[in-house]
């Protein structure tokens, strides 16, 4: 059954799109990951156009963190005051990545951009984790433990000037670092389509040195806010997100992630991980390969 996507302007497949966004969502269950990194590469490869694709994304993003924003908050992992400043970054973020995304499409390069981008991102977010993964997954089967990393704040972040108190984080630590964190993350948000959780959560561990009880809630409630404030920007701005295409997306993501946490309960985790980075890996490939690969159709035609 097809449907028309007004703002992207084509036709699709209803059951294509609601198993799309079932597929991530079930990664999202499995690895514990907002899955939006995957959605936008997923949408192109579709053929969605790439601004559009960006632009929605972020709205199936917001839907997706509001759940797990009240789950974390019951049991008392949110740090509402480090989440805060990370909201103000995240949202300052925006407002400059709304312009710089105003400025590519001006420019007519917005979709190579953000093809780019993904490339360069998934790529070493995958090489990373797949380092990690294979590691831990010899040293399981020679019987070794693999060493915890401790827990310690980066020395650039140590010498910051006004120190606050995150008491729920367990940090003495400037508010500039967060903040900083924030609109990084927010400009990936406006430019991608992406909550920047995959980045924000070792971000937080290993430079901000937060609690790791604290982490994925605070990371969610961040992202809910900041999803909200790129959606409503995209809206205004740049006018690229496809409602349509959003409500079926988060329609099969819903469904894909209870599907997932049931998954995750009866897979090693070690493995887990090493499939998801292999799953990163290959979206980056395809999507170096799109870059490179001359078109059956060189010209297109969209009617305004």
């Amino acid at each position: 059954m097809d449907i028309y996507l007004p703002i992207a302007g084509l036709s699709v497949n209803i059951l294509v799109i609601i198993l799309l966004g079932g597929a991530v969502g079930m990664l999202s269950g499995m690895f514990g990951v907002g899955g939006g990194f995957l959605t936008t590469p997923l949408l192109i490869f579709y053929g969605i156009p790439p601004m559009v694709a960006a632009a929605s994304a972020s709205t199936q993003v917001t839907g997706a963190s509001v759940s797990g924003v009240f789950a974390h908050m019951k049991r008392g992992g949110v740090d509402f005051r480090m989440g805060g400043v990370l909201v103000a970054g995240g949202l300052l973020g925006t407002l400059f990545g709304a312009l710089l995304f105003r400025v590519l499409e001006a420019w007519g390069q917005i979709d190579t951009v953000i093809n780019i981008l993904y490339v360069v991102m998934l790529g070493g977010i995958g090489g990373v984790m797949a380092r990690e993964s294979i590691t831990a997954v010899m040293a399981k089967r020679a019987g070794s433990p693999v060493p915890a990393s401790k827990r310690r704040h980066h020395p650039l972040v140590a010498n910051l000037p006004w120190r606050w108190r995150f008491y729920r984080s367990g940090l003495y630590i400037s508010p500039l670092a967060p903040l900083i964190l924030g609109f990084i993350t927010g400009i990936m948000t406006m430019l991608l389509g992406v909550g920047g959780g995959f980045i924000m959560v070792p971000a937080m561990l290993y430079i901000l040195g937060m609690s790791a009880n604290v982490v994925v809630g605070t990371s969610l409630f961040q992202i809910l806010f900041v999803t909200m404030g790129s959606t409503m920007v995209h809206s205004l701005t740049t006018k690229a997100v496809d409602i349509v295409l959003a409500v079926f997306l988060l329609i099969g993501s819903v469904t894909g992630a209870q599907i997932g946490a049931r998954l995750a309960q009866r897979m090693q985790p070690e493995y887990l991980r090493l499939f998801l980075a292999a799953i990163v890996l290959l979206v980056a490939i395809r999507m170096a390969l799109g870059l490179g690969w001359r078109p059956d159709e060189i010209y297109t035609v969209q009617l305004l």
